[in-house]
């Protein structure tokens, strides 16, 4: 439901809270002496059987007896009644509830059932249950059982859980941190951490939302919601439980890819590819925070160190290249300048250490020119106390110079490091908004935190195709493949079948044969060995997933005997090591000879959560010990294969080094980007496991390989793909129109990338267009107000094109957004002011309806001004029912029910 009636639990008019106790140590009690200290200026009630009086509380038996309808209720009573005081808070009007209780328990018929059955009868929205409540310090609300209120500010907290919650509150109040709202959510019945990142990432108070993460239900909606979100304010994600659930999963995997895609590493791939930043600790929570909210984000990660002590710098530097950051060069110009102004003894590199005898003016003056070298992106000014320089005067000098500086053109971060407790230097600094840390290393983590942020914002601006351009596959012989496969009650692909899936995306595979017996093997070999070829031998069995666990492959065989005796001994030993296995013989190949290959391994994992993982590393026999991976949601391009490769440790050796060639990155790549669309195309793959992927200058070949399939089952709600979490571009909707005139539009789905296209679009909107579109007078079009119109999810949103196919420009747009739940979608269109007429507005009004149709809604809805009459005549001849709005007079409601009637004339 999205941010349906949200404000209900954000912005109350008015609260109640039901308690069974009136004592004041109850939890009703505790509620509501919070709502009382915090201020809440609008009505407060307690319904309870035996009411106790309280000053500035209305008391009362049951909800209905409240002289005031109750916007948001809290619930603290036994679990058997909650959900029917939830259907009378519904039925006198309240648009949510806290419930704070636990215990609802699961299953048809109990509370936690009754309760979101209710709730999705009556639209009213439901936080928990099992939560500690919520807090809003702007509208001095604090309905929750935190012990204090903090104080207002613009950090969002979103925790599953309620002592977290109520924990960082303690822990901000003594760091003044403020925050525009604090919510557990509990067991998320119906409001999820998706609903609420659709809510803060439009909330003018939030500049930045903290989550605190247990565990994701609904990978495509949070998906979608984190990265809507993530486009438009830094998103900062702490997650726990990960290594105990990685140890409880590991031992019932199947392959090495599967083995390697361990929850915590899959919640880091999905964090990364939805442009969160992902951190390990609460305290860095809130530092990650502090550095997002102070500074821009910048292009570029080479970091200019300034000190007056030579150790501080060093350890500043072995900091940077722990966290991936890059130290930057001094270049000559720079070089000159400070050796004009510097005492003899300056270290003459990056770190600049000017010794301790430096004063105030010569620090400044040094970062001046730092400022001004083009081979740095940020500095790092780091400050130790002497008997010689005056910290304060420092700070004083600093923040002079950054005042005075231009504040047209870009301007480089610079993180503080003053040393020792010196409140006046920080009060100073923070005067300055200038972000400063106790320590060096925190500092850097500071720089690396924006460095980050930044990446995961130019990674959200990339859209990968549904399919790359530049290779051709056989989906329908793999679909066939796949199908028989699952006919005949089969979990693993057999060898053979499972060359051909691989041949037929594309990917080199080494060639293979299937022998019965010894003697099959040496005559399946000898046409081999006749050409000069070893050959190797391989255990043939659906049982043993892991043929080196029972030592079964023999490799560099160079004659029939050595091929006999090879399989005969592999067969023995199998049946020894495993009598209950399955054997179908041996599996003879040429054995490959590429002595300068890299042994690699590329697959396809299966998350409980997210579907289906791409998973990149180095080979080989020794793999799980290794542990060099990385992971990535699909669908990839070959961008974000590339990035992938880049995250690994093997990806340095993939370089020329020595005598070694470099290997053929492109080839790794694009079998990355297949596997990613055999994943989108076979949903009944589930695990693919090739290891070793063998990497030379030559290209890549798959040595060994593994296929698991299972019947299809649904992750997500909604149309397209049943298991990926991240929807592709949806190319499918690439169509052209013939407009009014005759001439030819192109409409396509809106990308990241058009930005510019929109803004140059409403220089040709008049003002009363906008007001029409928006309901008020847009003057200034914010990066976030493009963003939201540009940057979208495709799970729940579509925003549709109109663009002149000559010229490029944009001539409308429409687009449509999901609840949800995929019943109801709200829907906005604009016209070029100078092009009314021309049937555009009409013709992308049928594709919307179209589209909404192909998603499963049940509802188109919108509400026009009373005074749009163009819109309302259109809505009219497209069936629309058409209602002034019972709240708002100058509105009115419109809506479509979808059924199976109208055909697309969008040609």
């Amino acid at each position: 439901m999205s941010t349906y009636r949200l404000q209900s639990i954000f912005r109350p008019t008015s609260v109640a809270v039901v308690g069974s106790r009136s004592r004041p140590r109850s939890v009703g009690r505790a509620v509501i002496n919070n709502l009382l200290e915090a201020g809440f200026a609008g009505p407060i009630g307690l319904v309870n059987l035996h009411p106790a009086t309280i000053d500035g509380v209305t008391t009362a038996k049951r909800l209905r007896d409240l002289p005031w309808k109750p916007d948001l209720v809290v619930i603290a009573t036994p679990p058997a009644t909650v959900p029917g005081i939830a259907r009378e808070a519904a039925e006198c009007g309240a648009g949510a509830v806290a419930v704070l209780t636990a215990a609802m328990g699961s299953g048809p018929d109990s509370p936690a059932a009754q309760l979101e059955a209710i709730a999705r009868e009556k639209g009213l929205r439901v936080l928990g249950p099992n939560c500690l409540g919520v807090i809003a310090p702007h509208v001095h609300l604090n309905a929750s059982l935190a012990g204090r209120l903090p104080s207002a500010g613009d950090l969002a907290l979103i925790s599953q859980s309620g002592a977290i919650s109520g924990g960082l509150v303690e822990w901000s109040v003594g760091r003044s941190i403020g925050f525009s709202a604090v919510v557990s959510l509990g067991d998320a019945l119906d409001v999820d951490f998706a609903d609420l990142l659709d809510y803060f990432a439009t909330d003018h108070r939030t500049r930045a939302i903290l989550l605190y993460v247990e565990a994701i239900k609904d990978a495509r909606k949070f998906m979608s919601a984190a990265r809507a979100a993530a486009r438009t304010k830094p998103v900062v994600v702490v997650k726990s439980g990960q290594v105990a659930a990685a140890a409880a999963r590991s031992a019932a995997d199947s392959t090495h890819v599967q083995h390697l895609a361990h929850p915590r590493a899959v919640y880091d791939a999905a964090f990364r590819r939805a442009g969160l930043l992902q951190v390990r600790s609460l305290d860095e929570l809130f530092s990650a925070a502090e550095t997002l909210g102070r500074l821009r984000a910048f292009p570029g990660r080479r970091l200019a160190i300034l000190t007056n002590g030579g150790g501080v710098g060093a350890l500043s530097v072995d900091r940077l290249h722990e966290l991936g950051g890059t130290l930057a060069a001094l270049s000559d110009g720079t070089r000159d300048r400070l050796d004009a102004m510097l005492p003899a003894g300056w270290s003459r590199s990056n770190p600049v250490d000017l010794l301790t005898d430096i004063d105030a003016e010569r620090y400044a003056a040094t970062i001046e020119a730092l400022l001004d070298d083009p081979e740095n992106d940020a500095l790092l000014a780091v400050n130790v106390p002497t008997v010689l320089s005056s910290a304060v005067e420092t700070a004083e000098a600093m923040t002079r110079l950054l005042r005075a500086r231009p504040a047209h053109g870009p301007r480089k971060p610079v993180f503080a490091v003053w040393l020792g407790h010196d409140p006046a230097a920080a009060e100073v600094l923070d005067a300055a908004r200038i972000p400063n840390y106790p320590t060096e290393s925190d500092a850097v983590g500071g720089f690396m935190h924006l460095v980050r942020y930044r990446e995961a914002q130019a990674a959200l601006m990339e859209t990968p195709p549904s399919l790359p351009e530049d290779f051709v596959v056989d989906t329908d012989a793999v679909r066939a493949l796949v199908e028989q496969a699952l006919r005949d009650g089969q979990h693993w692909l057999d060898p053979l079948a499972t060359a051909h899936v691989l041949a037929a995306y594309g990917i080199p595979v080494a060639p293979l044969q299937r022998a019965r017996d010894p003697d099959d093997a040496a005559r399946v070999a000898e046409p081999l060995l006749a050409q000069g070829l070893a050959v190797a031998v391989k255990i043939l069995s659906p049982d043993i997933p892991h043929k080196s666990d029972i030592d079964g492959v023999r490799l560099n065989l160079v004659s029939a005997g050595a091929v006999r005796e090879a399989a005969a001994g592999i067969l023995q030993r199998a049946r020894a090591a495993r009598p209950d296995a399955r054997i179908g013989g041996v599996l003879v190949q040429p054995t490959l000879l590429r002595p300068k290959a890299r042994e690699l391994i590329a697959g396809i994992a299966d998350d409980e959560v997210f579907g289906p993982v791409i998973v990149f590393g180095r080979g080989g026999t020794a793999v799980d010990v290794i542990d060099d991976k990385a992971l990535a949601l699909p669908p990839l391009d070959l961008r974000l294969a590339h990035e992938l490769i880049g995250r690994t440790r093997v990806s340095r050796v993939l370089k020329a080094y020595r005598d070694v060639p470099a290997a053929d990155e492109r080839a790794i790549a694009l079998v990355l980007v297949k596997l990613a669309q055999l994943a989108a195309d076979i949903p009944e793959i589930r695990q693919l496991d090739i290891n070793p992927l063998l990497a030379d200058r030559d290209g890549v070949i798959a040595v060994d390989a593994r296929i698991a399939v299972a019947p299809g089952r649904k992750l997500h709600k909604g149309r397209g793909h049943p298991r990926f979490a991240i929807f592709p571009y949806p190319k499918a909707w690439e169509r052209t129109i013939t407009l009014a005139d005759g001439s030819d539009a192109f409409v396509r789905p809106v990308r990241p990338e058009d930005d510019a296209m929109f803004r140059e679009f409403f220089t040709h909107v008049t003002d009363e267009d906008l007001r029409l579109r928006f309901f008020q007078s847009v003057r200034h079009f914010s990066h976030e107000f493009i963003a939201r119109l540009t940057q979208i999810d495709y799970a729940r949103s579509m925003a549709l094109v109109a663009l002149d196919p000559v010229s490029g420009q944009m001539l409308g747009a429409v687009r449509l957004h999901a609840d949800a739940n995929y019943d109801r979608g709200e829907y906005g269109i604009l016209v070029r002011s100078d092009l009314k007429g021309h049937g555009i507005g009409w013709r992308l009004m049928r594709i919307m309806i179209e589209y909404a149709r192909w998603l499963g809604l049940k509802v188109i809805e919108g509400q026009v001004l009373r005074d749009n009459r163009t819109m309302l005549a259109m809505c009219e001849q497209l069936g629309f029912r058409i209602r002034a709005d019972p709240d708002e007079p100058t509105l009115m409601d419109v809506e479509l029910p979808i059924d199976g009637r109208m055909e697309s004339d969008a040609g």
